[in-house]
């Protein structure tokens, strides 16, 4: 059983994606005695395996959390996962036992870690009825303004989700939402010089293939998910589908999907540095060398402090 210290009371483990972290994160957490909650932004849905690399054999024992709770086809947001997370880290505490989060999502991170101040926002008819008259630039700038740091590109790039996000972004301002629980956290980051990284992006990307990612990705929309939102669902989901209606063939659709990858995964490192420019204490941990037992020395020195 984890003994809260004075030092930290949550672990966090975060990186780009391909990079380990799951495996990493099972290692500590056996270490620790902690349960591990996900902070991915894809892993919450259902069905959503193979396209979003759950890799759920990897956690064996170790209990696991915001994963699988919700259906695909429905929406689930940084709101949703705040709101989860903090309650999901008050039962693992509550246990005695020791809250690590692992993912890669950096605006679900970024929430938790500096307490975005998130409130459940209705829709406001009369603000939608003055963002109608504006020009899709004209809202993307509105929201720049409001929140400068956007994590998920089809908040600008959809004009239905642009203005919902002005809506939530303006009904924060006038918000008298309560403060949110304090947390101690440990981050550790891994991370992989980038040429290395391209290799396990692509590796693991034939990986899914093999395993019949394109047969999930098929089965969900003769399930009932349309094709115009399985492309809401990340680059997998987008690319695939595209492959499918015939937009793409096979070699196409793989070049340009391991593509996207490795820019996503430069976009997911340059939001966490930006983390740590705004405050976030990020212990980095090499993924060539030996990362556990980096992370199992870094841990033995906060327990002593």
């Amino acid at each position: 059983m984890f003994t809260n210290h004075q030092t930290f009371d949550l672990m966090v483990i975060l990186g780009a994606t391909a990079g380990g972290k799951t495996a990493l994160a099972v290692q500590a957490a056996r270490r620790m005695n902690a349960e591990i909650i996900s902070a991915d932004s894809r892993q919450v849905y259902r069905g959503m395996d193979l396209g979003t690399g759950k890799d759920l054999v990897e956690y064996g024992d170790i209990p696991y959390h915001l994963i699988d709770i919700s259906e695909p086809g429905t929406e689930y947001n940084v709101f949703n996962f705040q709101r989860d997370c903090f309650a999901a880290i008050a039962r693992v505490s509550a246990r005695g036992n020791l809250p690590l989060i692992c993912g890669g999502t950096g605006m679900y991170l970024d929430s938790v870690l500096r307490g975005y101040r998130l409130v459940e926002v209705p829709e406001n008819p009369q603000l939608r009825a003055e963002l109608a008259l504006l020009s899709d630039e004209q809202l993307q700038t509105r929201l720049t303004d409001l929140k400068p740091l956007q994590h998920n590109r089809t908040d600008l790039d959809d004009r239905d989700r642009l203005i919902r996000a002005l809506e939530i972004a303006t009904g924060e301002l006038t918000s008298d939402a309560p403060l949110l629980p304090e947390i101690r956290p440990l981050v550790f980051g891994l991370r992989w010089p980038r040429e290395i990284l391209r290799q396990r992006i692509a590796l693991r990307l034939q990986q899914r293939f093999d395993e019949g990612m394109i047969d999930e990705v098929q089965r969900l929309y003769d399930e009932g998910v349309p094709w115009e939102k399985l492309e809401f669902y990340g680059l997998e989901y987008r690319l695939i589908a595209q492959h499918l209606q015939g937009h793409l063939n096979h070699k196409d659709m793989t070049m340009k999907l391991r593509n996207a990858i490795c820019l996503f995964a430069k976009r997911q490192e340059n939001f966490f540095r930006r983390m740590e420019k705004q405050g976030v204490d990020i212990l980095w941990l090499d993924g060539q060398g030996d990362a556990f037992g980096e992370l199992c020395r870094l841990l033995n020195a906060a327990l002593k402090d």
